[in-house]
């Protein structure tokens, strides 16, 4: 395989790892392939040109994500108790660019979500940012752009 092909392979398989983190609810997990210094971002209404200039739904670093997922695997996540049943799939998936250090990319997901006998299904679009660490790689951005964020999202507790 070309060095190109190696490094899709590469991207590839870790959006699918934490797409399954996400989903079996391994929170501590999850947290682990985010960088020291990270944006987590979904922002409403449009695209969201401008985190600092635009209302997100979540717009978080490592501090703050760190506080949710405490929340999370304490007994205080109310909204998650019972926790939603998961299940996505990602698709699309394109890497925009790949060097030694980082790799940038796109993928798409459905997500389906079952709580208290109520089905979910989310659409959107990951922006993925990835760096190169002596640990493996590591999220340094993710965006979340989901297909109907300009409209009421409901209970969005789950990670996404």
């Amino acid at each position: 395989m070309s060095e190109r092909e190696d490094a899709y392979f590469e991207f590839k398989q870790f959006l699918y790892h934490e797409a399954r983190l996400m989903d079996e609810s391994q929170y501590s997990d999850w947290l682990a392939l985010w960088h020291s210094e990270c944006l987590y971002w979904v922002p409403l209404n449009n695209e969201g040109e401008d985190p600092d200039n635009s209302i997100s739904l979540i717009y978080e670093n490592r501090g703050r994500l760190e506080d949710r997922i405490m929340r999370l695997n304490s007994k205080a996540a109310l909204a998650q108790t019972p926790k939603s049943r998961l299940m996505r799939s990602i698709s699309n998936i394109i890497l925009t660019s790949a060097s030694e250090d980082r790799l940038v990319g796109t993928s798409q997901f459905v997500c389906g979500e079952v709580r208290y006998d109520e089905q979910n299904v989310w659409f959107g679009r990951n922006e993925h940012e990835l760096v190169r660490t002596p640990d493996g790689l590591k999220i340094a951005k993710k965006k979340v752009v989901l297909l109907k964020n300009d409209s009421t999202t409901g209970n969005l507790s789950f990670l996404i």
